[in-house]
């Protein structure tokens, strides 16, 4: 019997410790699930000495009564958080493709057409500056190898520069001259074979089949002198435009010989301070692209003043042959229309027919277009391959959008400027698209940043400057 009183002792014991350890989690629980941490003797653990007497108390209630078996009760669980909200597409990636790729080069096609649209206006209200510098630009791309060769036989770059201006302005104004001195000469010849031209064209119209009466010329005779009469106001206004136009032209003459002389004996110096304006990261790029771009200038003046000359001479002496009056100034105007390619070398043929056609008949005439087809058909399969080259092949389509934007935008003098200007262009773009490919091939990466905006796919760089989707 004292045994199993014993026995009973000890599991109560056991018992009443395992309902203090069950009570000390239950106590940790709770001060968890209201924020509390626990700790040694933190607000949700009970301190170690009234553990202690809850055990004592527990024992000696125990000895009296035996207590039932415990079973720990069921804790409930902490509350759910809110229901997670589902996440938003990205907006670009809901946009189809297309329509993201035409938006953004939609503004930016708008950004450079601004761009342009700016420049344009800029340019137009100092046109004359604009295109001073530019006749200065042609006419240093022509002298230039004259300074270098007198540079090579011994003379210092200031009188090298000041001989190669001078000469080269002496024989720009005696070209001028020249051309003005042979129209005032053959002036009162022209007339009058010009008034013996239009009696002859008169009595072909007459005698030609398309039933042309005396009464009809003379109708429009009539109303080319009155019209000629009644705008007498305006003629006089644009004869004064004129004398503003030539102040302008004279204007224009003194800063293109200023900037020439600036050019040629300083265009090195100009170019690097030029250079210091581009950033950094592209000056290797545009230091490249430079010299290739003044090469193909100068390539083009030279060569377009070789085929000039050649069709002055050649066009000329036909028109010499023929006996047609002025063959010398109308070989001047040819050789200087000849710097507008394609519409020039219509505009300066179509003069000489003309005035075949007014001052020697029909007949006349037509030998001269000849003269002048044939020529030019050599001048465009023959001579401009030849001599130009590769260094400035532009296609015929450029030339022409390209001389017609000119004559819009700056009249003549823009006309001129136009194609040596997309020469130049074209080469400049070829050179830093292949400077591009090869600084990527060489482990450099791509010039510029990598993808971004909403046409960018998930890219991964693999190495700096380069991206690959």
């Amino acid at each position: 019997m004292a045994k199993r009183e014993g026995w009973l002792g000890r599991l109560g014991n056991k018992l009443n410790r395992m309902e203090a350890r069950l009570n000390e989690r239950r106590a940790e629980v709770e001060a968890e699930t209201s924020g509390d941490l626990p700790g040694p003797a933190g607000p949700g653990r009970a301190p170690a000495g009234a553990a202690t007497e809850a055990s004592a108390a527990a024992t000696a209630t125990a000895t009296a009564v035996p207590p039932p078996p415990a079973h720990p009760p069921v804790i409930p669980a902490p509350p759910l958080t809110a229901p997670a909200v589902p996440v938003r597409p990205d907006p670009a990636s809901v946009v189809p493709w297309g329509m993201r790729v035409a938006a953004e080069a939609s503004w930016r096609l708008l950004l450079l057409a601004g761009m342009l649209w700016v420049l344009m206006k800029v340019i137009s209200e100092v046109r004359l500056v604009v295109l001073a510098f530019a006749a200065a630009m042609l006419v240093t791309a022509m002298l230039q190898p004259f300074v270098v060769r007198l540079r090579r036989l011994g003379l210092p770059r200031g009188l090298a520069t000041a001989v190669t201006a001078i000469l080269g302005f002496v024989v720009i104004g005696l070209v001028g001259w020249f051309v003005v001195w042979q129209v005032m000469e053959n002036l009162d010849d022209l007339s009058d074979r010009v008034r013996d031209g239009i009696n002859e064209l008169k009595l072909w119209a007459l005698d030609s089949p398309f039933h042309v009466t005396e009464k009809q010329i003379n109708d429009i005779a009539k109303n080319l002198s009155e019209t000629i009469g009644t705008n007498t106001e305006q003629i006089t206004s644009a004869g004064l435009q004129g004398v503003t136009v030539l102040v302008e032209v004279l204007t224009g003459i003194l800063l293109a010989m200023f900037s020439t002389l600036f050019l040629l004996y300083d265009g090195k110096r100009i170019w690097n301070w030029a250079l210091g304006l581009v950033p950094s990261a592209a000056r290797a790029g545009v230091a490249g692209a430079g010299p290739r771009a003044w090469r193909t200038l100068t390539a083009y003046v030279r060569g377009t003043v070789i085929v000039a000359l050649i069709d002055a001479i050649f066009i000329g002496l036909g028109i010499y042959f023929l006996d047609v009056p002025m063959a010398v100034p109308l070989a001047v105007f040819i050789f200087l229309f000849a710097f507008i390619p394609l519409v020039g070398a219509v505009v300066s043929g179509a003069l000489a027919v003309v005035v075949a056609l007014v001052t020697q008949g029909v007949f006349t005439a037509l030998m001269v277009l000849l003269v002048v087809l044939a020529v030019q058909q050599i001048e465009g399969h023959v001579l401009q391959p030849f001599i130009l080259g590769r260094a400035v092949r532009v296609h015929p389509l450029a030339v022409v959008l390209s001389v017609a934007a000119g004559g819009m935008i700056a009249g003549i003098g823009g006309a001129v400027v136009a194609v040596p200007l997309v020469a130049v262009t074209n080469t400049v773009v070829g050179y830093l698209k292949a400077y591009s490919r090869e600084q990527h091939h060489l482990g450099s990466g791509m010039i510029g940043p990598g993808p971004h905006g909403s046409t960018a796919l998930s890219v991964a760089p693999e190495g700096e400057g380069h991206v690959t989707p």
